[in-house]
């Protein structure tokens, strides 16, 4: 963190236009500006990341109130019943969700997670987890899912993260999805013997690396987005299988 005052924070959901372009231009700052992604809705001229399933989703927002109610870190949540509305979940064109989809079980996807670079490495994750996890229970949702990326799109560069994943956190058959063949490409690049964990685990971003404290799981195959310069795995959280232990980090134990 580089802040000079002691942020005060508080999470809430977006409730009106002005909130969601507030949440909309740190995607910007952080995604477009940052990391080189793109889009056909970026708004370069008002500096806003967007697409067509923003309307879709809830927008869950961190602000600073002692800092003018800045926005310090998003999220945004889409629930089945409001994918069936936008024709199909924002990762289904990455992945094939039929698996998830057949358990019947209520999916929450997750994506666009982002703080502000004044606020990383403090507590800012920990409150829009927390906000999460309040939403996670007043939804009973079950199952949630979202793709998390690594920057860059040579997966040479990431074979030892990625074929980490790969050996050790595959989902389980029932719930593995896998990444459409059009952009897809295999994790299983080094044998699990030879991978230095150490080094796979530096290069790991810290989102996913948070992911797998709590239990995480991957699909089968990362997929290779040129529009965001990334490369993507389907990431996937059986809230009914978390531990004790991990719930409480969570925040979902009651």
């Amino acid at each position: 963190m580089t802040l000079a005052h002691d942020p005060e924070f508080r999470v809430a959901l977006a409730r009106t236009d002005e909130d969601l372009r507030a949440a909309q231009g740190l995607r910007y700052d952080v995604f477009v500006e940052e990391l080189g992604g793109g889009g056909p809705l970026v708004d370069h001229d008002q500096r806003l990341e967007r697409d067509r399933f923003d309307p879709f989703f809830d927008h869950l927002i961190l602000f600073d109130d002692a800092a003018d109610a800045r926005v310090a870190g998003v999220y945004r949540m889409l629930r089945g019943e409001k994918a069936e509305q936008a024709g199909s979940f924002y990762s289904e064109d990455e992945y094939d969700l039929a698996p998830l989809k057949a358990t019947g079980r209520r999916l929450l996807e997750l994506g666009r997670s982002c703080v502000h670079v004044d606020y990383r490495g403090g507590r800012a994750m920990f409150h829009l987890w927390n906000g999460l996890a309040e939403y996670v229970a007043d939804h009973d949702i079950d199952i949630l899912f979202g793709v998390a990326s690594f920057h860059g799109t040579d997966v040479d560069d990431l074979a030892a993260p990625l074929s980490l994943l790969h050996h050790r956190h595959l989902a389980p058959e029932p719930i593995r999805v896998t990444a459409r063949a059009s952009h897809a490409a295999n994790m299983n690049l080094i044998d699990p013997d030879q991978i230095d964990r150490r080094a796979a685990m530096v290069q790991m971003p810290a989102l996913i690396k948070a992911y797998l404290r709590l239990g995480g799981v991957v699909g089968e195959g990362a997929y290779i987005d040129h529009s965001f310069n990334t490369t993507d795995v389907c990431l996937i959280m059986d809230t009914g299988a978390m531990s004790e232990r991990q719930q409480r980090i969570y925040g979902v134990a009651t």
